[in-house]
C-alpha cells in the first residue's frame, strides 16, 4: 500500500479533507469530479495547487480530496490549506517555507451572527424621526 497522508481545511463553513497518496501517477479526485469539472476557472486551480508548484507539479501524487460547505472560492482555499498541511505531513522540512508564503495560515474570518433588534449584525433598522 502506498504512504498516504490526510489533513483538513477550512474557510468559513467550507471543510475540505485532502488525502495525498505518495507515488502516485498524478490522478486528482474532487468529490468524485475531475478538477476541471469541479474548478472550472484557471485561478481556481491556480490557488488550489500553489504549494504543489514548489515540488515540481502533481505528478507524484495522487488526491483524493473531498469538500463540502461555503462556497466555491472558500472550498478552494480549504482544499489549498489541506493539501499544504498534508504535504507537511510528509515533508517537515516545507513548513519554513510553507509559514512564509501564508499557505499554514487558516483564515478564521467567519460571518457575523445577526443581533436581535438589529437588521442584521451591525445595521439598524431605518431610524424614524416622526
Amino acid at each position: 500500500m502506498k504512504e498516504e497522508n490526510v489533513a483538513t481545511g477550512r474557510r468559513k463553513t467550507a471543510v475540505a479533507s485532502v488525502r495525498l497518496r505518495h507515488g502516485g501517477k498524478g490522478q486528482i479526485d474532487i468529490n468524485g469530479k475531475q478538477v476541471e469539472q469541479y474548478f472550472p476557472l484557471e485561478i481556481q486551480r491556480k490557488t488550489l495547487f500553489a504549494p504543489l508548484e514548489k515540488l515540481g507539479g502533481t505528478a507524484n501524487y495522487d488526491l483524493v480530496i473531498r469538500v463540502k460547505g461555503g462556497g466555491i472560492e472558500a472550498q478552494v482555499i480549504a482544499v489549498q490549506l489541506g493539501l499544504a498541511r498534508a504535504l507537511v505531513g510528509s515533508d517537515e522540512n516545507l513548513r519554513q517555507e510553507y509559514k512564509a508564503q501564508g499557505y499554514l495560515t487558516r483564515d478564521s474570518r467567519k460571518k457575523e451572527r445577526k443581533k436581535y433588534g438589529r437588521a442584521g449584525a451591525r445595521k439598524r433598522f431605518q431610524f424614524s424621526k416622526r
